[in-house]
This record gives C-alpha cells, structure tokens and sequence, in this order.
C-alpha cells in the first residue's frame, strides 16, 4: 500500500433506521461535506445494518430516500460524491456471509473491537 499514488478515498454511511438529528449532521453529515473537497468519497445508506431489528421495508426504503435527500440538503454534492444503498452491493451481503462462516464465535469474543 505504501507504492499507492492515487486519490485518498473515504468510504462512510449512516443507518437508514431513524429520523436525521443533530447528532447525525454534526458527527458525520458536516464532515462528509469538508471531506469531498479533498478525498474521493463513497458514502453509502446502511439500509441493511439497519434491519438487525424489525423494519416496515416501506418505511425502510421512505427513510433511505430521506436520508439520502438530507445528505443533498446538507452539501454532499451528488456529482463529486458517491452516494448509494448499501443493499446495492450485492457482495457486501456474500462477504458476510463468507465471514459467517468462517468467524468462530470463540475467536471473535476474545476480540476487544467485537465486545
């Protein structure tokens, strides 16, 4: 990685589950707008962190619109920034799914990062 001479990339997303809040625009919206004048940045909606617990999917896919709108609304500017559904990346479901499998439980609860 040392040898790598390209663009500096940022890859972060927020939980479709709830309403935006303050806490949101100021820990990571705000932040994500001073980031792209200087990075490649993906940010994605986390629809599927989002439904470890019970979604309507109706509201689910109204709050991803809406957070993604609110992403817009703050100043991530859609034409230099990726924005996108987690659930679009197919391999992101596959990679968890590889990782299921081979993650013991034993070995991730000596984890201080799983705890």
């Amino acid at each position: 990685m040392t040898g790598y001479k390209g663009p500096e990339r940022v890859l972060s997303g927020i939980q479709t589950s709830g309403d935006m809040h303050l806490g949101n625009y100021l820990g990571a919206i705000r932040k994500f707008v001073d980031l792209q004048q200087k990075h490649d940045c993906l940010y994605f909606l986390a629809d599927m962190h989002a439904i470890t617990v019970w979604q309507e999917p109706a509201k689910l896919r109204e709050q991803t619109f809406h957070i993604a709108a609110c992403f817009i609304a703050a100043g991530v500017d859609a034409s230099h920034s990726i924005i996108f559904n987690q659930s679009a990346v197919h391999a992101h479901a596959e990679l968890a799914w590889i990782f299921n499998c081979v993650a013991r439980l034993g070995w991730l609860d000596r984890m201080t990062q799983f705890k």
